[in-house]
């Protein structure tokens, strides 16, 4: 797809994704004005739906609140469903496609609906009242397994069998950019006979995707794993910041607590699905043993989507590669 919008040819943000985002502008950019918009990412602009649907775009959305980009979140569009999300997209690329002359041919309203991203500071993208952090993979919960429970032990027999979680802090959740201070805690000392109280020597970071999930369910009655994906508004990238000596000595018998609570930063695009569709792959099968006739997908499918970190401590410049063996010996850090 083209926009009238230059998009560089190495973008992320292209006319196909459109990530939905909630902004604010910085000092002067949008008039002074300090309102919060709802948008899209594309290239290095942001358009704003907020404006667009001042203006009288936006409006027909399938059982979509009145108010839907009004109140400075994600909710209420999340909320209304998968009908309402593809109008709210095709809507706006038809609007911003480079054969489209209605948006592109009023400048003054073109001017308050597109801002460049350097302009605007990005907030989270929706009021969080809960999360649930999954072992999806599980060469992941392996690595974390064997740091507590040696090798031997390293996979719990359930994991094998159900989804297992826990319930994080919706608190603690904030966007990416935002400053993390290392969380002080009780640890236990290798050969020491007491706890003590000190900063975490093993900050771990863990290169996650979230996904954020739209329509509910009344309490008490269940989603379907047929069902499940219509729920599922878009992901982002997520890291799941953990201070590894004090979840380790905190762990038995309940699990993640101070250790897993102190910082969960996000990304601030919400990816959607549909722009995933080309992604679209079959995951691993679940057939040794086999999953409990409620979880099993009749067409089970995930996204193939590369991820990579770059990490610059302190005293260092961006140019410089930095080692697992490096970042241990800095930090104490252990990633998977």
């Amino acid at each position: 797809m083209e926009s009238f919008i230059e998009v560089p040819p190495d973008c992320d943000f292209p006319l196909e994704n459109l990530p939905w985002g909630v902004f604010k502008a910085r000092t002067g950019a949008i008039g002074d004005s300090p309102e919060v918009h709802v948008g899209v990412a594309l290239g290095q602009h942001v358009i704003s739906a907020t404006t667009l649907h001042v203006a009288g775009y936006l409006r027909d959305l399938p059982e979509a609140d009145t108010r839907v980009f009004a109140k400075g979140r994600l909710n209420e569009l999340m909320a209304a469903g998968r009908p309402a999300w593809r109008a709210a997209r095709a809507t706006l690329q038809r609007l911003l496609s480079s054969s489209e002359g209605e948006l592109r041919d009023q400048p003054e309203l073109l001017a308050r609906v597109v801002h460049k991203q350097e302009d605007v500071e990005m907030l989270l993208p929706a009021r969080i009242g809960d999360y649930t952090d999954f072992y999806a993979s599980r060469q992941h919960a392996t690595n974390v397994g064997a740091m507590f429970r040696g090798l031997a032990n390293a996979l719990n027999p359930n994991w094998l069998h159900l989804p297992v979680g826990y319930h994080g802090r919706a608190s603690s959740i904030i966007p990416a950019g935002a400053s993390v201070r290392r969380p002080w805690g009780q640890v236990m000392p290798a050969n020491a006979s007491a706890p003590v109280f000190s900063p975490s020597s093993q900050v771990d970071f863990e290169l996650e995707v979230a996904a954020f999930v739209g329509p509910g369910n009344a309490l008490g009655e269940p989603i379907t794993v047929a069902g499940a994906w219509d729920h599922v508004f878009g992901l982002v990238l997520m890291n799941d910041w953990s201070a590894r000596d004090i979840q380790k000595w905190e762990y038995v018998p309940l699990g993640p607590f101070n250790g897993k609570n102190w910082a969960t930063q996000i990304s601030p695009w919400v990816v959607t699905l549909e722009a995933l569709e080309p992604f679209r792959c079959s995951p691993p099968p679940q057939i040794d043993p086999e999953v409990l006739p409620y979880l099993r997908e009749a067409l089970p499918y995930t996204y193939d989507v590369e991820l990579t970190v770059d990490i610059t401590p302190a005293g260092y410049d961006r140019a410089t590669t930095v080692t697992r063996s490096n970042l241990k010996h800095l930090y104490g850090i252990r990633g998977f």
